[in-house]
């Protein structure tokens, strides 16, 4: 058996910078333990698999079908970043699509681990991503941010409260610079320690935002070694739009 295989730079436009993720796509059904054993061996934050929803479905020509994340340790039940190189993969290949997803005191010590003595200025959580937020005071810069040294594995026995599964550190832009806000992502709890650009955290972090900036437009910028840029856009229902760049830096054939 081949599977095509893409790896997929995202939230950039040029290759080796942004978020990597490699997409799969499935032309018939794959036992169930190799999605996890190929997504470990692809050794990246996620691994996307694309799915056909009914038989007679052709990648070439089909808009609609079905996806699954896989970070190296677990499947997720959403992957922004990934979600874009998938959508990349298959505009790649001429043609559009639509996917079917599969769709604060008791935090101290967590907290504690992230930032040590830093001043936070704000401290929220997400419990449909399961993500915590915090903010960090609005006096520290962009480097601040960059240069923070953060050991996310010490996460894991920091958090008490079994709730956690990611933490988001953000800072809000300064006036000289042209984005509206800065993140870092980490979830050792799902075997990433930082992850280079997030989409899905840009979905809490893009609604959280409007409220602060009274903004539904909006650029950020995610401040890991890699780095990538995200235009978020708020709809009148309160959904979020993510828009970013990619590179397609690897297209070949995983022999099974």
């Amino acid at each position: 058996m081949q599977i095509p295989v893409f790896m997929v730079d995202t939230f950039v436009n040029r290759p080796f910078s942004g978020n990597p993720a490699a997409v799969c796509l499935l032309e018939n059904d794959l036992d169930e333990n190799l999605h996890q054993k190929i997504a470990t061996e692809m050794n990246l934050s996620e691994t996307a698999f694309i799915r056909k929803l009914h038989p007679g479905d052709d990648f070439t020509k089909s808009s609609r079908f079905g996806l699954r994340w896989f970070t190296p340790a677990v499947e997720v039940p959403l992957c922004g970043h990934a979600t874009l190189a998938s959508a990349a993969v298959l505009f790649h290949i001429r043609m559009g699509v639509y996917f079917f997803l599969q769709v604060l005191q008791e935090v101290e010590e967590l907290i504690k681990a992230a930032v040590g003595d830093m001043v936070v200025q704000d401290v929220r959580f997400s419990p449909d991503t399961m993500n915590l937020l915090v903010r960090l005071s609005d006096t520290y810069k962009r480097s601040v941010l960059e240069e923070l040294q953060v050991n996310a594995q010490g996460f894991l026995s920091a958090e008490k409260t079994g709730k956690v599964k990611g933490v988001i550190l953000t800072l809000k832009g300064d006036s000289s610079g042209k984005h509206d806000f800065y993140s870092r992502y980490f979830s050792p709890w799902c075997g990433v320690l930082e992850d280079p650009v997030t989409g899905s955290t840009h979905a809490v972090l893009g609604s959280y935002w409007s409220e602060q900036l009274g903004k539904k437009e909006m650029l950020a910028f995610q401040c890991s070694r890699r780095g990538g840029e995200l235009k978020i856009s708020l709809r009148s229902d309160g959904r979020i739009d993510i828009a970013g760049q990619f590179a397609v830096v690897v297209k070949g054939n995983l022999t099974l």
